[in-house]
């Protein structure tokens, strides 16, 4: 019998692999294909992805570094409100070799990670679990004290252990041009219902383009519009699902998620690798699994660390909708330089912003200002 059977080798996934494996757990790890495939999410990522991967990596996985974004209430020739850093604000990385790069991190840590394994179903006992899966044309069954369900925003285990589902998933997509661009500012266009579009130059590797959108929207026309009008052909188009908003509960009998599975991403964004590696960390320091009672720890934990990010997120989510008025009222008197982290909404209170904002009331603010620059801004 394993201590802990994750499903899905994602961020999410690997981590808790490595870590409970670190741990001394007697780990299993499945992933329906082949991990890393196929893509289905952006590459801009906060510089804390580098405290996450093993020493060393970043060379590898690392395309561009990222220095603000420019906000566009309409297409490429809109008025751009540049938010910025004198430092790296992000990196875009190799998405597919991340994934890869986790999953190497939890084999090393003595997980046992296998690929080809599609789980069709877990049944949950008073003393075990059982998870059922698909593999090289036959079936296969494994025992376990507890199953982490890190399988993404159509979760299987979170249907199999009868868990709530996310307050809402939005439909992505993106694709890629290979023109390359060393620019170092991602482009945002609040022109999409409730969302946004994005360009995110990727150095070396091109361009990537893309938006999200609620349920119903025409996300491929929407998409098709933004690509025409940056004047681009794009290849390699993925989509999928991104959850917003977690369950009231993310833990059952034996069952937890972590991940997009239970929708621990950035509602201003969508982006949830950070989010879902942290709440991977929380529950390798809080479950056992000879305890299942643990997991009400793993819940208290998660949420104590990212519930105030998440639902302050929500409320910047709401500026997306408001009238295109205000929103220009706000984003130009917001712009300029900033002291916000990416991932955390809260540090729009920090120190570090309450000075940039300070020094953005400057007389000489604007134009003129002499800590700004746009030379790397992407054209």
């Amino acid at each position: 019998m394993y201590d802990l059977v994750v499903v899905g080798v994602g961020p999410a996934g690997a981590r808790l692999a490595r870590r409970t494996a670190e741990a001394g757990y007697d780990v299993l790890a499945l992933e329906k294909g082949t991990v890393g495939t196929p893509l289905a999410c952006s590459g801009h990522v906060s510089t804390d992805i580098w405290d996450y991967v093993p020493e060393g990596s970043a060379a590898d996985l690392r395309q561009n570094r990222v220095f603000g974004a420019n906000f566009h209430l309409g297409g490429p020739g809109s008025r751009a409100y540049p938010f910025y850093k004198t430092d790296e604000v992000s990196n875009v990385i190799d998405r597919v070799a991340l994934d890869r790069t986790l999953a190497d991190a939890a084999r090393a840590a003595g997980a046992d990670v296998r690929e080809g394994h599609t789980v069709t179903g877990v049944t949950v006992a008073d003393d075990r679990a059982t998870v059922t899966a698909r593999a090289d044309g036959g079936t296969v069954t494994f025992e376990t004290r507890l199953v982490a369900g890190c399988d993404g925003p159509a979760s299987r285990v979170r249907r199999e252990a009868g868990l709530p589902e996310p307050s809402e998933t939005l439909h992505g997509v993106l694709a890629f041009d290979e023109t390359p661009d060393h620019g170092d500012f991602v482009d945002v266009h609040l022109t999409v219902p409730r969302f946004f579009a994005w360009r995110i130059p990727r150095g070396d590797a091109g361009v990537e383009y893309g938006l999200a959108a609620p349920p119903g929207a025409d996300v491929t026309e929407r998409f098709e519009r933004l690509t025409d009008a940056y004047g681009v052909e794009t290849d390699r188009r993925c989509s999928g699902g991104i959850p917003i908003g977690p369950p009231d509960t993310v833990t059952g009998d034996r069952v937890f998620l972590v991940g997009d599975a239970a929708a621990q991403t950035k509602p201003f964004t969508g982006g949830g690798i950070l989010y879902g590696m942290t709440a991977a960390d929380r529950a390798a320091e809080t479950i056992d699994p000879d305890d299942p009672t643990t997991l009400a720890a793993y819940e208290r934990a998660w949420r104590a660390e990212l519930g105030r990010e998440i639902r302050l997120g929500g409320l910047i989510r709401r500026a997306y909708s408001l009238p295109d008025p205000v929103q220009r009222l706000g984003l130009g008197a917001l712009d300029g330089e900033i002291g916000v982290h990416m991932d955390r909404p809260t540090s729009f209170f920090s120190a570090a912003h309450l000075r940039a904002l300070a020094g953005g009331l400057l007389p000489w603010r604007g134009d003129d200002d002499p800590t700004r620059t746009d030379a790397g801004q992407s054209e």
